[in-house]
């Protein structure tokens, strides 16, 4: 599985709901507390002041987190 830094929050949750707990773990989105979803993974981070970099490194630990074995 890779996880692109412009796939959407909407098919990011949709196609793997197990990411919304890393998400707010990151601080990325509130989808619990009714904080919009749309657009990208890319530009949620960016919101929060995540750099290139940053991004790239979360996506590689999202990636890691969708692979392990749910508890």
């Amino acid at each position: 599985m890779k996880i692109d830094p412009k796939i959407t929050i909407e098919d990011l949750v949709r196609e793997y709901p197990k990411s919304v707990q890393f998400l707010m773990e990151k601080g990325i989105r509130c989808l619990i507390c009714g904080e919009p979803i749309w657009g990208t993974l890319e530009d949620a981070a960016k919101e929060k002041g995540f750099s290139d970099a940053d991004i790239q490194t979360l996506t590689q630990e999202l990636e890691a987190y969708l692979k392990e074995p749910e508890k």
